[in-house]
């Protein structure tokens, strides 16, 4: 039988996954348009954990798989069958973090940051050139999926990333990742194949949100390229992935929820507080809670076992 460890998590979580299979027939097109949005997070954050969570290599660029996803979904529209362009956009995504994986995996800490970050900015604006010399600034799309369909492609997309995420971290493949993240000069002593481990990590961690980005290209009828490659996008998937913590898929699905509830709370009653809220909370939970709210669950648990189980007296 599955300790209580186990087992509340499952049912949390089967219990949320039902909820949100149950949002578009009980609610209105802006309730289910949150849980679109949510569940689009869901997907991202899961997907950026398989690589940085894991290795601790943090990554600025997850939004340039994103962008190409989307990007691609939207010059194919109506050519190509949804069912073709979804699969597809996932696997450019990936194959474009193979081709760059190696020389950007090369470096280490605030240069790798700074290096994703500059990878993205490079495609953004190079798509931006080519869509402005083709006279394509802008494009239109007619004949957009129902919000509904929307938003059951990307729930399955955001399943997808946790059973990917959970994977991961409860496999061999996952345990050779941490032992990146404690000590890469170690691991490697021991045997660990660094390169092809993080390289491997890297693809994995862009295939879905390539086809998220897909998927949201089809949400609204007017696609800019900006848009899809904003960096804001990168850095609200790692506000999430902090605040949530851990390294499986309970801390980014923590993490989610509550920005996620945070954000509606606020851009509805306090727009111009939101950015300065939210570097306050990330900054009271880097130094005051670094594991997240998983860590702060985890401790309080334990302390609570602790109390309730004391050492027996000799």
């Amino acid at each position: 039988m599955l300790g209580s460890s186990r087992r509340y998590p499952l049912a949390a979580g089967a219990a949320i996954a039902l909820a949100l299979v149950a949002v578009p027939f009980v609610a209105n097109a802006y309730v289910v348009g949150i849980g679109l949005t949510l569940l689009m997070w869901i997907a991202l954050t899961q997907s950026w954990c398989v690589l940085s969570q894991m290795t601790g290599y943090v990554s600025l660029g997850h939004v340039v798989f994103y962008g190409i996803g989307a990007y691609f979904a939207v010059v194919t529209w109506q050519q190509v069958p949804l069912p073709v362009v979804i699969p597809v956009a996932g696997l450019i995504a990936a194959a474009f973090a193979a081709l760059v994986g190696l020389p950007v995996l090369r470096v280490r800490g605030p240069y790798f940051v700074i290096l994703t970050f500059g990878l993205a900015e490079l495609v953004k604006y190079s798509i931006m050139a080519y869509e402005s010399a083709s006279g394509m600034a802008s494009r239109i799309l007619f004949g957009t999926p129902d919000l509904v369909v929307v938003y059951f492609l990307m729930f399955g997309l955001a399943i997808a990333a946790v059973i990917l995420l959970e994977w991961v971290s409860s496999s061999r493949f996952g345990h050779g990742l941490r032992s990146l993240r404690e000590n890469e000069e170690a691991a490697e002593t021991l045997g660990v194949p660094i390169v092809r481990f993080k390289l491997i990590a890297f693809v994995l961690s862009a295939a879905i949100p390539g086809m998220v980005g897909a998927v949201m290209a089809l949400r609204s009828t007017y696609f800019v390229v900006g848009q899809v490659f904003d960096p804001m996008i990168s850095i609200t998937v790692i506000a999430m992935a902090v605040l949530g913590g851990g390294d499986n898929s309970r801390g980014p699905l923590l993490g989610v929820i509550f920005l996620s509830i945070l954000s509606e709370a606020l851009w509805a009653h306090a727009p111009l507080l939101y950015m300065i809220v939210l570097g306050a909370i990330l900054i009271v939970f880097v130094l005051l809670i670094p594991g997240g709210l998983v860590g702060m669950w985890e401790a309080r648990t334990a302390k609570r076992a602790a109390t309730s189980n004391p050492l027996p007296v000799r």
